[in-house]
């Protein structure tokens, strides 16, 4: 019979591709562990049957001793589930962090990976504790609904490629007796258990207590919670984008948005207004305290001056908000 964890990967995995619409191979980011291990064997199984081919792509950061040796033993389990396999080493910068940085050249290096070979789409091997603690994280920097919507099972970048969750609603515990009943041996990434970092910390530290004080089910409430958060956001940023068709217009070297049309929505709709035209013409990424004070030039004008936000300045002009680029 087969093992219950190894069906509900494999159901995961052929719903994921099965969703695929473009024809292609796929790229599997393994990096070893537990997850991306259960991710790859379920996708070795079920690409195959799907008339796709699956190769992956393991991402050596060289941050600990012995990280070579570590990703080429990914590699060589993978082709012995029948995947292609290749192992990228890569450069960490410092930008956002230790955690950011790796993250970005990671992503990057997925991404060309995927390109090279010719790949539709990245499966990436997040489970539903993956998403409990990003919702966590998000919730702790009080950063909006955006964050709090968690990991997106399935996104399109701007070059088309598809990148994956497939496993979004499998627990870790999951993955790990996927392995175990395939006889795979996952690796433990010693920096999964280094409480300097905050998702570490989530991990071992708070959603335990969660779980202990207010009852078992709390990290499949959070993922609810990102889903319905999600969907959503997806709805109030399609309205978002009608509704600034209808209210912005060009201006010298900017971008014009009317005052009273502003004036008329809701807070919400004002404040994410404000957002969405800061980063998509500036590429700006606004706090709440400085959407606040844009803001504030719709509604408690009293001849402020031009308020300076990254990237762009806005200005009330008459019955307009004006947003002009900053001198270089």
């Amino acid at each position: 019979m087969l093992d219950p964890a190894i069906a509900s990967a494999r159901r995961a995995v052929r719903s994921a591709l099965a969703a695929l619409e473009t024809p292609g191979p796929v790229v599997v980011a393994l990096s070893g562990g537990a997850d991306s291990l259960a991710l790859a064997a379920a996708a070795a199984f079920e690409a195959p049957k799907l008339g796709r081919d699956a190769h992956a792509v393991t991402i050596d950061h060289g941050l600990q001793a012995g990280s070579a040796d570590q990703a080429e033993r990914a590699a060589a389990q993978a082709r012995d589930l029948g995947l292609g396999a290749r192992v990228i080493r890569v450069e960490v910068g410092s930008d956002g962090g230790p955690e950011a940085a790796a993250r970005d050249a990671r992503y990057a290096a997925l991404r060309d990976a995927a390109h090279e070979i010719g790949a539709v789409a990245v499966l990436v091997g997040h489970t539903l504790d993956d998403q409990a603690e990003t919702v966590l994280l998000g919730l702790a920097r009080g950063s909006g609904a955006g964050s709090l919507q968690g990991m997106a099972p399935a996104r399109i970048d701007d070059a088309g490629l598809a990148w994956i969750r497939p496993l979004l609603g499998l627990r870790r515990d999951e993955t790990r007796a996927f392995c175990a009943a395939a006889g795979l041996e996952a690796w433990a990434d010693p920096q999964n258990a280094d409480l300097r970092f905050a998702r570490v910390r989530v991990r071992d530290r708070v959603l335990p207590v969660l779980e202990r004080e207010l009852g078992p089910g709390v990290a499949e409430a959070l993922a609810r919670t990102a889903e319905q958060l999600r969907e959503d956001n997806e709805a109030f940023a399609d309205m978002i984008d009608e509704t600034i068709e209808d209210i912005c217009e060009p201006a010298e070297a900017g971008i014009a948005v009317s005052v009273p049309a502003l004036a008329a929505n809701p807070a919400a709709v004002r404040n994410r207004v404000i957002r969405h035209v800061a980063q998509s013409e500036f590429d700006a990424v606004l706090t709440r305290a400085q959407t606040l004070e844009v803001a504030r030039l719709v509604t408690d004008w009293r001849g402020q001056g031009p308020i300076d936000l990254p990237g762009c300045s806005a200005a009330r002009i008459g019955t307009r908000i004006v947003f002009t680029a900053s001198p270089n």
